[in-house]
């Protein structure tokens, strides 16, 4: 139990030798609920993008494919995760359409007021408090701009209340509590999506 503890808890922040094993597979494992959860964008086309908590690199990578005129940064707590995204991205890198950095979701210093879309998937669940992190993020969108988050878990499903207990510092939030940490953080229109057969949840929210 011990290790296999040790081995899940690189979730919340990859280090070390189990670091870069968890990291081997999040870019792959997450991909569908990533792919999903972009369907749910609505029709834009942002010239800057901010995925927050960008683990292995991936997910920067396809919006910047979904959106081919756009510029994207992004940012993960784990300098392991950063070093990840950076060699996934490389190409990406070298033409100037992406940088990659180091930063803390509950004090972003990324520019105010600069991105039309900011994406989170599967890490708000170790957000320091949501609604602090979220007005952080409603910061650095422009009016207008919109937020998309991806959650493998809607905060009920047995298997992720399991790890809950097992990962320290992890919380499955409701859409409903997601929601609600949102709009105190001042976005609007917030509307949320269940799958159809998993207990997966996006939530997309709209900045004034």
């Amino acid at each position: 139990m011990g290790l296999f503890k040790d081995y899940v808890s690189q979730t919340r922040k990859p280090e070390g030798f189990l670091g870069k094993i968890m990291l081997s597979g999040m870019n792959g494992g997450h991909a569908n609920l990533a792919d999903w959860g972009m369907t749910h964008l609505p029709s834009l086309a942002p010239s800057e993008i901010a995925d927050l908590g960008c683990g292995g690199g991936r997910n920067i990578g396809e919006l910047l494919k979904r959106y081919p005129h756009a510029h994207g940064t992004a940012l993960d707590f784990s300098a392991l995760s950063v070093e990840k995204a950076v060699a996934y991205n490389r190409a990406l890198i070298d033409a100037g359409r992406c940088v990659v950095c180091e930063g803390d979701v509950s004090a972003l210093k990324l520019p105010k007021e600069h991105f039309e879309l900011a994406t989170a998937f599967e890490t708000v669940y170790f957000w320091p408090g949501l609604t602090r992190c979220f007005s952080e993020v409603a910061k650095i969108l422009k009016p207008g701009g919109f937020f998309l988050i991806c959650n493998e878990s809607d905060g009920t499903d047995k298997t992720s209340l399991k790890f809950e207990k097992i990962i320290d510092g992890m919380k499955n939030y409701t859409a409903e509590e997601i929601e609600k940490a949102l709009k105190a953080a001042g976005f609007t229109e917030v509307k949320s999506v269940h799958h159809p057969t998993k207990p997966w949840i996006a939530v997309l929210a709209r900045k004034n």
